[in-house]
């Protein structure tokens, strides 16, 4: 059983200045949302709530996995999985920023 239930999370969760200034999403909106939903089990709805989540953390165990274990194509993987992630990003945003 989980320490924390996703509603409870909320409100340690930091706000969207882009959001809140300007009235419109940014880029990052919905990763922490994400990783809530994740820590719930939450897997489909993490992925609907922000696609570039399993990319970004594909990314981010690679590298720190890279600080400790050295790979003889680190550099190569770390390029394509973040230029996959990026584009999975941009364009999952502007799919939501037209169809909403």
């Amino acid at each position: 059983m989980n320490l924390f239930l996703v509603g409870d999370l909320d409100k340690y969760m930091l706000p969207c200045s882009t959001k809140k200034y300007l009235g419109f999403d940014c880029m990052g909106c919905g990763i922490q949302r994400s990783l809530a939903l994740i820590y719930e089990g939450e897997f489909i709805a993490a992925f609907k709530m922000y696609p570039g989540i399993y990319g970004l953390l594909l990314l981010t165990i690679f590298i720190i996995l890279n600080i400790f274990v050295k790979f003889k194509y680190s550099t190569k993987i770390i390029t394509i999985t973040a230029a996959i992630t990026v584009a999975t990003i941009i364009i999952s945003y502007i799919i939501k920023i037209t169809t909403h």
